[in-house]
Parts: structure tokens; sequence; C-alpha cells
């Protein structure tokens, strides 16, 4: 994949870990808002794009996973 699809990803990842962050904040729940930050600041740090992909869905998943 090139560099647009890695962009794309970010930005995606990034929105969701936006809505993740607010609806933690609102709800006071930790997962979520934890779940929300890494998913804003992990496209910084992983330049695969397949990697960038499965990181990013167990991310999404994990607050659903994890109830607490």
């Amino acid at each position: 994949m090139d560099s647009g699809t890695h962009l794309m990803l970010s930005v995606l990842f990034g929105s969701f870990g936006i809505g993740y962050f607010i609806y933690g904040k609102k709800q006071v729940m930790f997962m979520p808002m934890i779940a929300g930050i890494v998913l804003c600041v992990f496209p910084y740090f992983i330049s695969n794009s397949y990697l960038l992909g499965g990181v990013g869905i167990i991310l999404m998943a994990l607050p659903f996973l994890i109830r607490g």
C-alpha cells in the first residue's frame, strides 16, 4: 500500500479515537478514554499500512471486549 492509504487509515483511526475519547469522558468510563487516546497516537509510530489497519481494528474492538 502507498502513503495515501496510510494517511487515510491514520485519519480514520484518529477520528474514531476522538469519538471514543469523548464518549468515555461523558460516560466516565476509562477504557474508551484510554482506547481513544491510543487510537489518536499510535499511527505516528507504525509505518506499515497492514499493521496499522490490524492494530487499529484491535484497538477499536478492545473497549467492547474489556468491560470495566
